[in-house]
């Protein structure tokens, strides 16, 4: 019996043509997590949302399921037309993709009509029909671009401060800096924390990337202790009870909730907290929500599943056939990762309120859809990892 042959020294036409064979099919543990979290998270929301909508969108309590089943529908024939496309010509969006997604986030500076604000943010595009937000492009143009990069670059390039290092942090710089005008702290991080570990997996120098880590932690954590926005989120997340009708009001309505769920939850579609009493409810506080009606039960179930797609991804990553799918499955798998646990963090208490929503499962048509399109690229990953050769 031969070994199985070495995919990542080769070119990417040598790596197309030895994983050809493998369409067969895609993924399915991967596959079947992303759809169960995917109905749960449908469920969920039209439990938290009805009452939002039934008072905000002229008595339709079923404006924002509706609206969220629609997208899920067009994210999931996205996520299967992804998946059977060959994850190499990504190799061609990725300049065109970060380029765009600069010029994206700079609108708001000189097209400032087409921007919307919700609570002090400016963080939507208007498209008549749905918002969105230009920071979700920015973190798959992060992806595709870094891994391309990359992937090009090779292991020796990529340990030199001029390859590994330099240019992944001008382009972090200038997307954070744009989407610090938002603001938008979450997406900072996420985005930040994405870059970090597909420098980290892609083979950069971890001297220059904990100096640059450790530069970003610092960078951080002075904004959030000096800036009036950020200051006052991270005062009230110390104690929300300092400004209970205010700043800090959110944080303990979600605290209740949580509370108010105990082991088996007060029953599904059986919240009070969702009764106007929980603000952005069906958004980035619908884990809130759930664990009221679910209870702890309920709660540990939806973070098993998070936990078992995220080691599922990585595996995939693991397995991938060259350095491009790998590192194209890990920047996916790691965004979720990344926004599942701050979002959970948020919720509970654990870090200050933020913008982050909880994959699968907040409102958000056009989010939902980029995330099923995002999880395509990684079951076309998965659609191509080679099989042992036998002889």
């Amino acid at each position: 019996m031969m070994p199985p042959r070495d995919l990542s020294q080769l070119p990417t036409r040598e790596v197309e043509q030895e994983t050809k064979p493998r369409l067969a099919g895609i993924d399915a543990p991967f596959t079947v997590l992303v759809l169960l979290l995917l109905v749960i998270g449908l469920v969920a929301l039209f439990s938290a949302s009805y009452t939002d909508a039934y008072y905000n969108m002229d008595g339709n309590s079923f404006h924002y399921i509706i609206r969220q089943g629609l997208f899920a529908v067009v994210g999931i024939v996205a996520m299967f037309i992804v998946s059977r496309m060959n994850y190499h010509k990504f190799h061609y969006l990725a300049i065109p993709a970060m380029i765009g997604s600069a010029l994206l986030l700079a609108t708001r500076f000189f097209l400032g009509s087409i921007w919307e604000t919700h609570n002090d943010a400016t963080r939507w595009i208007d498209l008549g029909f749905t918002e969105f937000q230009p920071s979700e492009i920015a973190k798959l143009a992060v992806i595709v671009c870094f891994a391309s990069m990359m992937s090009i670059y090779g292991p020796k390039k990529m340990h030199t401060f001029r390859y590994g290092i330099a240019p992944y942090v001008l382009m972090l710089g200038a997307l954070c800096g744009l989407i610090y005008s938002q603001p938008h702290f979450s997406a900072i991080v996420i985005i930040l924390g994405i870059g970090a570990v597909m420098m980290f997996v892609g083979g950069a120098n971890l001297f220059w990337l904990g100096l640059g880590g450790g530069s970003a932690a610092v960078g951080l954590i002075a904004i959030m202790m000096t800036v009036g926005h950020s200051s006052a989120r991270l005062q009230v997340w110390l104690n929300p009870y300092i400004d209970p009708q205010g700043k800090g009001y959110q944080a303990i309505q979600s605290f209740l909730a949580i509370g108010s769920g105990g082991l088996w939850g007060v029953g599904l579609g059986q919240s009070r907290q969702k009764h106007l009493f929980l603000p952005e409810a069906p958004n980035d506080f619908i884990f809130s929500v759930w664990c009221e009606e679910m209870g702890l039960v309920g709660a540990v179930l939806v973070i098993v599943l998070f936990a078992a797609l995220i080691m599922r991804g990585y595996y995939i990553a693991m397995r991938a056939g060259d350095k491009f799918g790998t590192l194209l499955a890990v920047g996916v798998t790691t965004q979720i990762a990344l926004q599942t646990i701050i979002n959970l963090f948020v919720v509970t208490g654990l870090a200050p309120v933020t913008g982050a929503s909880l994959p699968f499962f907040s409102y958000g048509g056009t989010s939902l859809m980029m995330l099923l399109a995002e999880v395509g690229i990684v079951l076309s990953v998965s659609r191509r990892i080679p099989a042992p050769r036998q002889g």
